[in-house]
């Protein structure tokens, strides 16, 4: 059988995540060529089919339903992790959807969450500027938008670019819903069948499990692909990120899954669709 290919990020909660994996330490796994790639660049791979299994943005998953179904482990979904908007000057929640947002990708949950906040942001190309995540604050000091829209461990470092906060997309959704927030999930393609895509999704939990219990097995893979961050951004980024939600959502996570797809679809960013979430 040849390898499945497997797509995810090098951002450290993914390389924790996905360590073992990668290593080849988990010898019952299925076997996978990985390819590591930012978020926004995963989602359109798996929009053009081109990935067995792949880390992917829950707004994107509202559009790959038909074709890829989510796996229970290895997501990104928690409390305290949400994107988040900040701007050098005075700026105000109520002013998004007049200004210029630098936003990480059009498919990001990040902007989805935007754009539930506001419907109004992202009606006109002119407002959303699509840029790498991680070139969004040094924009955003520069004055070449008005402010950012930061996820990963930009959470961290935004501060050092002289940037204020001016809101917290996570936080107005567990406050809007009384739920954690999806980010981020594993998907495997549908067509792979129920047995294969099972293996996958307890592969996926044995490499969390494996990185939690032998942390240092998979710390070299880790920063390896993280050579820019301080350790300590490093540390803080998997500890925000990989929590109970990432060995499996549970009722809790699939109910907040499930009222962000709704939502989305509601608004009219995702289809309706009535295929089931999970195999």
């Amino acid at each position: 059988m040849s390898k499945l290919t497997l797509g995810y990020s090098p951002c450290p909660n993914d390389t924790f995540v996905f360590g073992a994996l990668a290593q080849r330490l988990l010898p019952e796994a299925p076997e996978f060529a990985e390819r590591l790639e930012d978020i926004e660049t995963l989602n359109h791979l798996a929009l053009a089919g081109q990935l067995d299994v792949a880390k992917v943005s829950f707004h994107a998953l509202g559009l790959l339903r038909q074709e890829y179904c989510l796996l229970h482990a290895g997501g990104a979904l928690g409390r305290g992790c949400g994107p988040l908007v900040v701007a050098r000057g005075a700026v105000e929640p109520g002013d998004l959807h007049r200004l210029k947002i630098a936003v990480p990708g059009r498919l990001t949950t990040a902007v989805l969450l935007l754009r539930l906040f506001d419907p109004r942001i992202g009606a006109g190309d002119h407002e959303l500027v699509l840029m790498p995540f991680h070139r969004i604050m040094a924009a955003a000091q520069r004055g070449e938008v008005d402010a950012g829209l930061i996820i990963h461990e930009s959470r961290f470092t935004y501060p050092q670019y002289g940037l204020r906060q001016v809101m917290d997309l996570g936080a107005w959704w567990e406050e809007e819903t009384g739920h954690p927030i999806p980010l981020g999930g594993i998907v495997a393609r549908r067509a792979l069948g129920p047995e294969l895509i099972g293996t996958v999704d307890r592969s996926l939990r044995a490499s969390v499990e494996y990185a939690r219990a032998h942390p240092e097995k998979v710390q070299p893979y880790v920063a390896r692909h993280a050579q820019e961050l301080d350790p300590a951004v490093t540390r803080a980024h998997i500890q925000l990120y990989v929590n109970e939600h990432t060995l499996d959502y549970g009722p809790a996570g699939e109910v907040a899954i499930g009222e962000l797809l709704s939502r989305a679809a509601w608004a009219g960013v995702v289809p309706q669709t009535t295929v089931p979430l999970f195999t």
